[in-house]
């Protein structure tokens, strides 16, 4: 009986994690101040105090990183339609799509950005999990 009640125990734990890790992805928009919390953290851990964002300042330069992402997004979509080089497709449309979404000017837009780059970024990530089936069906047989 108490058998049966830890493995139920263990058994509902580790679905409730996966679970809580499946959604993590909601709290992605949160990626800098994350990011800002930890080195905050990290920082006190070892002795020093901050007050306020330590990565405040990249706000001033998304422009210039998001013009060099699409500029980049450019050149090597061009090299992979010339086959100069090979990334997959899946590759491109999530990468695309988070370029999309991440569009720094467009703000007053973001109810029509975010759901489309999200869409890309879905779309991308479901023909991936395809492809893993489909090969993995195929190595079997």
């Amino acid at each position: 009986m108490a058998m049966e009640k830890n493995k139920l125990k263990s058994e509902f734990l580790n679905k409730s994690g996966s679970f809580s890790g499946a959604l993590s992805f909601l709290g992605s928009y949160q990626v800098c101040h994350n990011l800002c919390i930890g080195i905050i953290s990290l920082l006190t851990a070892i002795g020093i105090t901050i007050v306020g964002m330590p990565l405040l300042f990249l706000t001033k330069i998304a422009l210039p990183f998001w013009i060099a992402a699409v500029s980049l997004l450019l050149i090597i979509s061009l090299l992979t339609i010339k086959k100069i080089i090979h990334i997959s497709k899946n590759s491109l449309m999530f990468n695309s799509g988070l370029i999309i979404a991440g569009t720094p000017f467009l703000q007053n837009y973001n109810k029509i950005i975010w759901p489309i780059g999200g869409i890309l970024v879905l779309m991308s990530i479901i023909a991936f999990i395809k492809n893993k089936i489909s090969k993995r069906k195929n190595e079997k047989n």
